[in-house]
């Protein structure tokens, strides 16, 4: 029962223990304590099979308490907006992570730093150093970021929501007829969870990943199978990863937080461009805002290269490279940012050189169009990112 939204198990002692919670919302009030109650019990739960895991936790949150603090306090006592210390806070604030990343290349033993949700909380906390240096948080509680942090419907794996937006939700009055769509939004996505993770998802790696898997290993049909591994592993990846989010934001809405969404039909993107719109979105408007748009600014203020084109395509294959290595320091999700930032940029130039010549319209047939060669260079991607190719023997 340790990982979350993982059995029927987990559910059943979940909604017994947000069934105050719910009470109370329809009611038009929040029960901080027995929230903090229900998020420590789950929290529990969560690392409750792996004490190393949740040493290293509590080791974590202390240290990105300590990381934030100390810079709130520099740039409100200091006024000041010097880059260097900035700089340092993120690096303080990330290294936890990094050290995650590169522990498997240094030793074959119990990881020392690593836990269930450690990116996500690191996306957390760092964002908290950057708007911090943005000005855009002008008051911070300790507390307030704990409660942030420890947030436990989103804890494992996202979505990942920002401290202004989450604290916005704490600090509203729960109306009960808002709070009533909300929860019929949370159930519809709970039930949504279900279908596509523990229906759909467990019947695609069942009869259609696992059968190809073998058959790529024993060389059956070897090209037949790997296209077909392609499209299997691509569905399979959607439908885990979505509804798990939808678990995660239905029980955040039953809890009144609006958590936003991660997915929006993403294979039904017209685009490489709009698909990053829908796939992860939380994820990918973390790098857009936080990575890309700073290196933007960065190499557009240095004055290296005159051209605007120059500069975003840079920012692209270093905001997908270290989307990459995010994942893990492993040749196929470095070489799968490479390829995403690679597809990107072609279509960039692709809609630079149809604008000036308009060879190629907007129309219904050329959405179907873009939206079938989109669906399959994405699908060819994810079979980069799955790592199969690492584990064929040829």
């Amino acid at each position: 029962m340790s990982v979350p939204y993982g059995s029927i198990e987990y559910f059943g002692v979940l909604f017994l223990f947000l069934a105050p919670i719910i009470i109370a919302g329809l009611m038009g009030k929040r029960l901080p304590v027995y929230n903090a109650f229900v998020t420590l019990l789950f929290i529990y739960l969560m690392f409750s099979s792996n004490v190393y895991q949740g040493v290293a936790f509590i080791i974590f949150i202390f240290w990105q308490l300590i990381v934030v603090r100390l810079y709130f306090n520099y740039r409100r006592v200091q006024n000041k907006n010097h880059g260097g210390i900035f700089a340092l806070a993120v690096l303080f604030s990330i290294l936890p992570l990094v050290l995650v990343k590169v522990e498997p290349f240094l030793a074959h033993h119990v990881s020392l730093f690593g836990f269930l949700g450690i990116s996500y909380l690191t996306f957390k906390s760092t964002t908290m150093v950057m708007e911090i240096r943005d000005g855009l948080i002008k008051e911070y509680q300790s507390f307030e970021f704990v409660n942030f942090l420890l947030f436990f419907p989103t804890l494992s794996s996202g979505p990942i929501d920002r401290f202004r937006r989450f604290k916005k939700d704490m600090d509203k009055t729960l109306d009960k007829e808002a709070y009533l769509k909300l929860l019929n939004g949370g159930i519809f996505l709970v039930f949504l969870g279900f279908l596509y993770k523990f229906i759909i998802a467990y019947l695609v790696h069942k009869y259609w990943l696992m059968p190809l898997e073998h058959d790529l290993m024993h060389h059956v049909d070897f090209a037949q199978s790997l296209i077909g591994y392609m499209y299997a592993y691509s569905m399979y990846l959607f439908f885990d990863f979505a509804g798990y989010s939808a678990f995660a934001v239905g029980v955040s809405y039953m809890m009144g937080i609006q958590t936003p969404m991660n997915f929006n039909k993403p294979f039904l993107a017209r685009n490489i461009k709009d698909f990053w719109n829908r796939w992860h979105m939380t994820l990918s408007f973390w790098f857009r805002d936080f990575i890309f748009m700073r290196l933007v600014f960065w190499l557009t203020k240095k004055k290296w290269f005159k051209s605007k084109f120059t500069i975003a395509y840079i920012a692209y294959f270093i905001n997908f490279m270290v989307m990459g290595a995010w994942h893990g320091l492993h040749w196929y999700y470095l070489l799968y940012g490479f390829y995403q930032a690679l597809m990107i940029v072609g279509f960039d130039i692709f809609e630079r050189i149809n604008k000036k010549y308009k060879f190629y319209p907007k129309n219904k047939v050329t959405y179907v169009i873009g939206m079938f060669i989109t669906f399959n260079f994405v699908c060819l991607g994810f079979l980069i990112f799955s790592g199969i190719l690492d584990k064929i023997t040829f």
